[in-house]
Parts: structure tokens; sequence; C-alpha cells
């Protein structure tokens, strides 16, 4: 089944066909460096790293730009609270960006462009807007003219008066229409600026991805990817100063996750109700993150709550166990083939990718990912012999679901539950010495203690296996 995407342009579910055969050219909307990432944000860095995963696993070359956002009011305001320059002020966050991302499990991207480094690019895009006519200039401020471009608001599916009704405008009387929205603004006192044909001043937000998109992936690209507070006026921004400058399609795909919810609201940094990313690593793994992340289908809300989390850390250890069991049991080149098992295992295969084909449905496929370790774990049970295939193909299953959803951690070592820790084997060996003894009373103290810790036993006739819970 070739995979398929909700075009928020079209309102429809359409068959992914890139520009260029075998290539994608995907733009996702980056952070703005002031402050660490909330968790909020998380999601669609999460949910787009692994559709790119997925489109490179199924043999596109993905050139997939993220950019920063390192000059806007937020950035000036924060640098003069730190009492540090914006640049400085950048440097820091975007760092912090990276380790954060890293942790998560999140690829580098092919371009990380930041808007400062595009200035020239830029300016060259609101002069051709002026000169059609789609542009105009105020004082040393440059705004685009809406009205001047017919499909404004084909993106939000309204007209000019009703995103106009539903929109927080501020009233500033240089402005031909309400929703005209800055180009260029001019310099004011303490901030960073550029010179421009219009004087020194500095970007808007919305130009500045239009700009970079069009400088790195082309007039026209694949996919732009975004959380949906986006659509609303940055991304229907890009568009009317995009095709205002080029006359072409400026983005094929659109789309866009859904919002995280605490209490039924949405998370953000201007309602309070938020907590970074890096904050959430240090109470849950990484691996439990992104499993949370991806567990709803990318573009339906999703509940956070540190019940879900600890619900995704069990995931992950169910998962990690299955491994941990695969790996260890015993294995016997003479026994039957499992056909059965390889036919269950084949079919995981085909029906994980049918649910990532329709609409990235990665909940789907992580049903799939529970089905199947379900399946294994009853193949593997009471230390019982497996044939080397099937071993292997549940190995290349579990690796493969992986490689696209990240939510296990093969590909990077992650700890082994069952791996050797001196202290627990040392309690083990106690235990067991106990058993020799027929002291039941100290062996079942030694066993109540590991599972304090979150360890449990298992007896098998090959010896005594612990685990993580």
């Amino acid at each position: 089944m070739p995979l398929t995407l909700f075009n928020d342009l079209t309102r429809e579910k359409e068959l992914f066909e890139p520009l260029e055969p075998g290539k994608v050219k995907f733009y996702s909307c980056g952070p703005t460096v002031y402050d660490y990432f909330h968790i909020g944000n998380a999601r669609p860095f999460i949910v787009f790293d692994s559709l790119r995963r997925y489109m490179e696993a199924s043999g596109y070359e993905v050139i997939y730009v993220q950019n920063f956002t390192d000059i806007d009011d937020k950035m000036i305001t924060r640098a003069a609270q730190l009492g540090i320059s914006v640049p400085e002020l950048a440097g820091r966050f975007v760092d912090a960006y990276y380790e954060d991302a890293d942790a998560l499990g999140i690829k580098r991207p092919s371009f990380s462009p930041m808007a400062t480094a595009f200035i020239p690019e830029i300016v060259a895009l609101v002069v051709r807007l002026i000169e059609r006519g789609h542009a105009y200039v105020a004082g040393g401020d440059v705004y685009f003219e809406v009205a001047s471009f017919p499909g404004y608001g084909k993106l939000a599916k309204q007209s000019l008066d009703d995103l106009l009704s539903g929109a927080r405008i501020e009233i500033d009387e240089r402005k031909r229409h309400p929703l005209d929205f800055a180009l260029w603004k001019a310099k004011k006192d303490g901030e960073p600026f550029w010179q421009s044909p219009w004087g020194e001043g500095r970007p808007g937000w919305h130009i500045e991805c239009s700009a970079m998109s069009m400088k790195i992936l082309g007039e026209t690209i694949d996919i732009h990817a975004g959380g949906s507070d986006l659509v609303f006026p940055h991304h229907e921004n890009e568009i009317a100063q995009a095709e205002a400058a080029t006359e072409k399609p400026f983005v094929r795909y659109w789309i866009h996750n859904g919002y995280i919810l605490i209490d039924q609201e949405k998370m953000s940094k201007s309602l309070g109700n938020f907590f970074t990313a890096r904050e959430a690593r240090k109470r849950f793994s990484s691996v439990a993150i992104r499993l949370f992340m991806l567990g709803a289908h990318y573009r339906s809300p999703i509940s956070f709550s540190d019940d879900s989390l600890k619900q995704a850390e069990s995931g992950v250890t169910r998962i990690k166990n299955c491994i941990a069991d695969l790996s260890s049991a015993p294995s016997d080149a003479s026994l039957p083939l499992n056909s059965e098992g390889e036919s269950f295992l084949d079919n995981s295969v085909s029906r994980f990718n049918a649910s990532l084909d329709d609409d990235f449905n990665t909940a789907g496929a992580i049903g799939v990912l529970f089905e199947t370790v379900k399946m294994i774990n009853l193949s593997v049970s009471n230390g019982m012999s497996l044939n080397p295939v099937f071993r292997q193909k549940a190995m290349d299953f579990l690796s493969y679901a992986d490689s696209i959803l990240g939510v296990i951690g093969l590909a990077d070592a992650i700890e082994d539950p069952s791996a050797p820790d001196e202290e627990i084997d040392n309690l083990i060996s106690a235990r067991e010495e106990a058993r020799k003894k027929r002291n039941f009373a100290r062996a079942d103290t030694i066993r109540h203690e590991l599972a304090s810790r979150g360890i449990v036993l298992e007896d098998t006739p090959l010896g005594t296996r612990w685990k993580k819970i």
C-alpha cells in the first residue's frame, strides 16, 4: 500500500507522490531558541522525525530542513532579561536543543538554517514582493498586503473577514488592512539590526521560513510540517509571501500535528501549563517519551499525565524484556520451522507498514508491535529452545520497528534488562544458596528485596534470570 497523507491544504487524504521521483523535500518548523523547548514542542519534533525515518526506510532520499528562529521579539526580550546579547542567547539554546533532541533520538536535519544567516535572501524576497505590488513600505517597516493575494486564507479555509473576526490584531494605522503582516521591522533602540533598502532593521517572523525553504529546497517543496497552532497566521503567511513572489505552488502537502493537552487545555508557555522536555527526561526515559508521543495519531490531540508516561514506561519495559528473553533463549537448528510463528512475523511487517502508509498511523503500528511482542513471548516462555530462523525474523522485525519509531533503543545498544549487575547477581547467588540449604524464608526475603527495587526473578531450567519491571 503506498503512503497517503492528510493534506491540510485540500482537507483530504492524498497519495504521496514527491515532485521529483525518489527524493522528498521536507521542511519542518523548528524552535525559537530563547529557552528550552517544552514537551508540546517535542511532539512535532518526534512525529516528523519518525515520518522522515519511514520515508528513508521506504527508499526515499529525504532532504529534511528544520530551522532555528534566532531573532524575534521573544529573543530580544529574553536576552535583555539575562543581560546577554541575542546571538549569545541563540547559541546557548541551540546547543540545549541539540542536547535534548539527541537524547530523544531525533535525527539531525539535513540542514538547520538560522534566520540571521539568511538576511540577504530575506531582503531580496521582500524587494521582490514590493516590486510585484504585494508589499508596501510604511516608515522603516515593510508589510505584506493580504488583499493583494487572492488565495489568502486557503490553508485556514477562511475568508479575510472570518480570519479578522477570529484574530487578535494590534491596531496600526499604517496598515492598509488589519491582517497585513510585517516582512521587515525598523530598528528600535537596543535591538539587533541589519542594513536594508528601507533602513536599518530586522526581518519579521514569517518571512524567514519562506526565504530559507526556497533557498535550500527550491520554490516548490513536497512537505511542510508543524504544529496545528502554526496554521494561522504563520503558515498562511508563508504561503502568501512565497506564492506571491514566485507565482508557483509553495508546498504540495501541508501536515500538522495536534496539541498536547493538560487538563483539557493546550499546553503552551503563554498559559503557563507547560514543562520542558529536559524536565520530562529527568523523570521518564527518552524511549518512553517517544512511545507516548507516537501512541496516538499525529493529527489527534493527546493528553499528557504522569500516568500516561508511566504506562509508556511499562510498555518499553515489556518490549525490552521480550528482546532479552529472545536473545537468551537456547537455539536449536534441529527444531522444525515454526511456520505459524514465521507467518505471523511476516504479516506483522506488512501490517506495521500498512498502518504507517495510512496517513502515518503510528498508533496502529505500535499496536502491531505489541501484538507481535505478545506472540514472541508465548514462543519463548519457560526457557523453550528456538529455531534460529524464527529468532532472527523476530529480531529483524523488532529492529525494523525501532528504526522507524525509536521506542526501543536497539540501535543505541540500550541497556539490556537482564544485563549483568554484580550486586543483583550476588543476591541471586545468595538466594540459590539459601534454597539449597532449604532456608526458604531467607530466599523469599531476597526475592522480596529485589521486587521492591522493581526486579522480578524467573526460575527457568537454565537457571534464574532477572528482569526490571
